[in-house]
């Protein structure tokens, strides 16, 4: 598969137009509105509008952050852009994958996430060695307008997991994984060097280059 890939005809937004990042993860509105930084936009989060966070039923990364951009879309009569994300671990067939977060809990405790997945992985008699597993990281982000209209846009980073989780500066399953030819984990990577080469940096380049006029 390739690492970014993009669906449906994408509309544009125009500097000082306002924004929902339809999500209540307060790290991924820090993300969303550093990459956004640059292209003067307004940007307020679904948590600060008050919208409900809608149940994630989707199968795929793709219709979860189809189901946030429309429920936020519409909830604000404002575009609304949506990330769905996770880890894919080839040793347990993609898991945990779309329930990514759920492995948190509902008090999104990650530390207790990477515990659970070392654990299950240690169990089937799949992490003997280092190097860890092979993984990925997966996000799609969709741009959604209150009209119902929506475009999702895909990117995906390689590399494996890593034991004990190493590093603060990420968020999620960030301090297990080491990307392919790096030597920190995404939890020790300054931001500008994540941003460069991560999941959302690389959904984030298609969704520009469609939404906001980028390269």
């Amino acid at each position: 598969m390739p690492p970014s890939s993009a669906t449906a005809t994408a509309r544009r937004l125009q500097p000082g137009q306002r924004l929902v990042a339809a999500t209540h993860n307060a790290g991924k509105v820090r993300e969303l509105r550093e990459l956004l930084a640059p292209y003067a936009l307004s940007v307020v989060s679904a948590g600060e509008l008050g919208l409900p966070e809608p149940e994630e039923t989707g199968a795929t990364f793709q219709a979860n952050a189809e189901l946030k951009a429309l429920a936020a879309a519409q909830g604000a009569g404002l575009p609304a852009l949506a990330d769905d994300s996770g880890l894919e671990v080839e040793a347990l067939g993609g898991a945990p994958g779309v329930y990514s977060a759920r492995w948190a809990g509902a008090d999104r405790d990650f530390g207790r996430a990477m515990q659970q997945l070392f654990d299950e992985l240690q169990q089937r008699g799949r992490w003997t060695q280092e190097p860890g597993p092979r993984t990925n990281f997966a996000c799609v982000l969709c741009l959604a307008w209150p009209d119902g209209t929506a475009a999702a846009f895909e990117g995906k980073v390689y590399g494996r997991l890593v034991w004990p989780p190493r590093g603060n500066k990420g968020f999620g399953y960030d301090p297990m994984f080491v990307a392919d030819g790096e030597t920190l984990t995404f939890g020790e990577m300054e931001p500008v060097r994540k941003h460069a080469i991560s999941h959302r940096a690389r959904a984030f380049a298609l969704f520009s280059g469609a939404c906001l006029g980028g390269d």
